[in-house]
């Protein structure tokens, strides 16, 4: 099918994510003051959206300290500058299981199975605009470990987003979860029409190739509102794919470290280059208060 170029478009920046980079970039925040920090500053460059993670503020460590996601979000609000917040809900879906010979029991130290409740006390609490639901189940690149994410999970967990009135951002590492995602918004669980994340290029999931890339766009419903990123130097390629493709873009630290070879870039360097990408493209760059029109979202300070 032909291409319809998406003339307005909103930038999503991923600000730190959870995964092992703490150690590989001193750009990669830590602290919730860090975040903060570099969220804010990736809105100043044109980011409408951040999508926070919460860290270990002494280790870099992966964290769901609602005390942490607090303390975040009151210095994302308490900002002279605007944005749309983005939460993620995909922690405590954790499973390493043993060796290959002895699965069972499970790896404790890599394991972190929480209930459906427990992951999303701090959305309940934060109250942004957006949280994220990773809508489905699937290996990862370690040898061992599986997100875990199960329709009864899932059904739990996208009902208490709907009725706190927090839309959740459909996370789609491949095929299958956005075929659930639809099953969802039919069982009337999320409302219609839904948010996509579309993930591409994470081992092992989607391969991000334009053809696999295409077939997850034509398969989103035309009324859902839906975005895209790929990893590492294909992060700025896939900006450009996106809006061809009729999206939003997503950039930032948890998807890639690098400006170019050798420079290691900060959130805001990274929402710049994208933004510089969409406008000669000659699309627009939209502003949280335009996204939140477009997408029915409600700005609401923690309870």
């Amino acid at each position: 099918m032909p291409l319809t170029m998406n003339r307005d478009v909103f930038i999503t920046c991923a600000v730190t994510g959870s995964g092992g980079t703490q150690d590989r970039s001193p750009h990669v925040p830590r602290s919730p003051e860090q975040i903060a920090e570099s969220a804010i500053a990736a809105a100043k460059a044109g980011a409408a959206i951040v999508h926070c993670h919460v860290r270990d503020p002494e280790t870099g460590a992966p964290s769901r300290d609602v005390g942490l996601f607090r303390e975040l979000t009151e210095r994302i609000r308490a900002s002279d500058t605007d944005v749309v917040l983005n939460l993620t809900a995909g922690m405590g879906g954790d499973i390493t299981f043993g060796d290959p010979e002895n699965p069972l029991p499970v790896n404790e130290m890599g394991t972190d199975m929480a209930g459906a409740t427990e992951r999303v006390a701090h959305v309940a609490e934060c109250r942004p605009e957006i949280c994220t639901l990773d809508c489905g189940t699937m290996n990862f690149a370690e040898a061992d470990y599986v997100m875990t994410n199960t329709p009864g999970m899932l059904t739990e967990m996208g009902r208490m987003m709907t009725e706190l009135g927090v839309k959740p951002e459909i996370e789609a590492f491949d095929t299958g979860h956005l075929w659930y995602a639809k099953q969802l918004v039919k069982d009337g669980v999320l409302d219609s029409p839904a948010l996509v994340q579309l993930c591409m290029g994470v081992p092992w999931g989607a391969p991000n190739d334009l053809n696999t890339f295409m077939a997850m766009v034509n398969n989103v419903p035309d009324d859902w509102a839906w975005s895209a990123f790929s990893l590492g130097r294909d992060q700025m390629p896939y900006v450009a794919a996106s809006v061809l493709a009729g999206g939003n873009v997503r950039v930032g630290l948890e998807d890639n470290l690098m400006l170019d070879k050798g420079v290691l870039a900060e959130n805001w360097q990274l929402v710049e280059r994208a933004r510089e990408i969409i406008e000669r493209l000659g699309a627009k760059v939209m502003g949280p208060e335009a996204v939140r029109e477009t997408l029915g979202l409600t700005k609401r300070a923690p309870v």
